[in-house]
């Protein structure tokens, strides 16, 4: 007589995975590929993703960390949706290649912000992580110098502007809302002359995670977030469901990936997507507990999204025709 299987109920946070930007980049390798064949080349993993780059590696994407190491080609050249400096596309110019910019729109947003600040004499403190992509483009908009980055509280507290007059701050969009606020809320009352976005620079898709997590997690015992360690959205929906008191809080790139010794005999559990995580991943971790669990799974829905990006100009049909 087979054992019977211990019940879980698992909670599915909506929305979760691909945001309308991943949808974008992703979309803009596959259409370089159908137009232009083989190889097309990309510059940092178009999204942060092992699944999704390897998917695309299979169908003949070529990816490099720096324009160096491309050789001369008539092949295309994609910037990630993570954004880049502006030294990249300059250098992709000199050398004559065909770039194609899948920079996440809400992230060219904050570069035009950030460059507007500039013009107009405002030094700009850009809230968010060192060394991530995104981070790194921004600042690269400017020159060096021009752009201080605010990590923390404790190094919102430690800067000391040139002129705190003409003062501006952005956002990383990937960030938690709950510490950017912190840090946010800081800097304005510091600071009352300080400039900020007109519209917040985290982007949708980022909230909209997020407060879905936060319904999710005082209900379960154990969140599953799906996506990559080098994810920051994916990073920030795990913070949350630890700070919203979930015991057992997870990042799992997918189901070979599950310590099962984590979960014991837990009942309930929350399962997410980071933006750039696809949903077979998440339906793959579904399955796995429904071979060790009598598996009973709802969706708690806290957004409706419908945003789409166009693709870039070169590979719309129009152009390519």
């Amino acid at each position: 007589m087979p054992l019977k299987l211990p019940p879980l109920k698992i909670l599915l946070c909506s929305p979760r995975g691909f945001c309308a930007g991943v949808v974008r980049a992703i979309d803009a390798v596959e259409q370089a590929l159908r137009i232009y064949g083989p190889p097309v080349y990309v510059r940092h993993e178009i999204v942060h993703n092992r699944f999704v780059v390897d998917g695309l590696k299979a169908k003949g994407a070529v990816f490099v960390e720096e324009l160096s190491e491309i050789p001369e080609t008539d092949a295309p050249v994609i910037f990630s949706a993570h954004g880049v400096a502006k030294s990249v596309p300059a250098e992709a110019e000199k050398r004559n290649f065909l770039a194609i910019d899948a920079t996440c729109p809400l992230v060219t947003k904050v570069h035009r912000e950030a460059e507007i600040h500039f013009r107009r004499g405002r030094e700009v403190v850009l809230v968010g992580h060192a060394g991530h992509p995104e981070v790194v483009g921004t600042m690269g908009q400017l020159p060096p110098g021009a752009v201080t980055l605010v990590e923390t509280l404790a190094q919102a507290k430690a800067f000391v502007p040139k002129d705190e007059r003409a003062l501006a701050y952005v956002t990383q969009t990937t960030l938690s809302v709950d510490d950017t606020r912190e840090i946010v809320d800081f800097l304005n009352g510091r600071f009352p002359a300080i400039v900020g976005p007109h519209k917040e620079d985290i982007c949708y898709a980022t909230t909209n995670r997020q407060e879905a997590v936060k319904r999710v997690a005082p209900l379960v015992e154990a969140m599953i977030v799906v996506g990559a360690p080098n994810s920051s959205n994916s990073q920030r929906l795990r913070e949350v469901a630890e700070r919203e008191g979930c015991r057992i809080s997870e990042l799992v790139q997918r189901a070979a990936d599950i310590d099962w010794d984590r979960f014991g005999d837990i009942v309930s559990l929350g399962i997410t997507a980071g933006a750039s995580a696809p949903e077979v991943l998440v339906e793959e971790i579904i399955e796995a507990f429904a071979t060790r669990y009598s598996v009973l799974v709802e969706t708690v829905s806290t957004a409706d999204e419908s945003v789409f990006f166009p693709l870039p100009r070169q590979l719309r049909p129009d152009a390519a025709a």
